[in-house]
């Protein structure tokens, strides 16, 4: 395993175009750029204050002060109020395969806690089948279908947490 060194902090408002460029990088990589993918979420673009709402908290990954990666937790959209849901986590391969997706993911279901939820559900795609073993590792179970009202519907693959 690489042993590259990678720091987790949260977003900053001068990180956001280009954590929007790693989303707008990532994502076509696996098929997920037409209508109903997170690609074309309005907080792309402002993710930082997106993020900056209650329950909310989104982390940067950055190697010697680079941003290669990111994610976040928010309260799901039409869900109830003890469901949040795993936004936005999108690595470029220099963070792949060096345990950043799970030192983010604990700094993400830490947060998670820490604001009151008590599961964390996240929807994905088949095919991206790193990011589903780090779910699974992670404790998520597959569940048949979706849950909240993302407006994500090409996703294909959904499970959850109970924190």
């Amino acid at each position: 395993m690489p042993t590259a060194s990678y720091s987790i902090r949260p977003i900053h408002p001068t990180d956001d175009a280009v954590v929007a460029a790693i989303i707008r990088t990532v994502m076509p990589q696996f098929g997920a750029c037409g209508d109903g993918f997170a690609i074309n979420d309005p907080e792309v673009d402002y993710i930082h204050h997106a993020y900056a709402a209650p329950r909310c908290a989104y982390f940067v990954v950055e190697i010697d002060g680079v941003v290669l990666g990111g994610g976040g937790i928010a309260p799901l959209a039409g869900g109830d109020v003890d469901t949040c849901e795993l936004r936005k986590m999108y690595f470029l391969p220099a963070l792949r395969g060096i345990g950043a997706g799970a030192a983010l993911m604990e700094r993400c279901l830490d947060a998670a806690r820490g604001h009151g939820f008590t599961r964390c559900y996240l929807e994905t795609l088949l095919g991206m089948d790193a990011a589903m073993r780090l779910y699974e590792r992670s404790g998520f179970t597959h569940i048949p279908g979706p849950l909240g009202a993302t407006g994500h519907h090409g996703c294909d693959s959904y499970y959850l947490l109970d924190l």
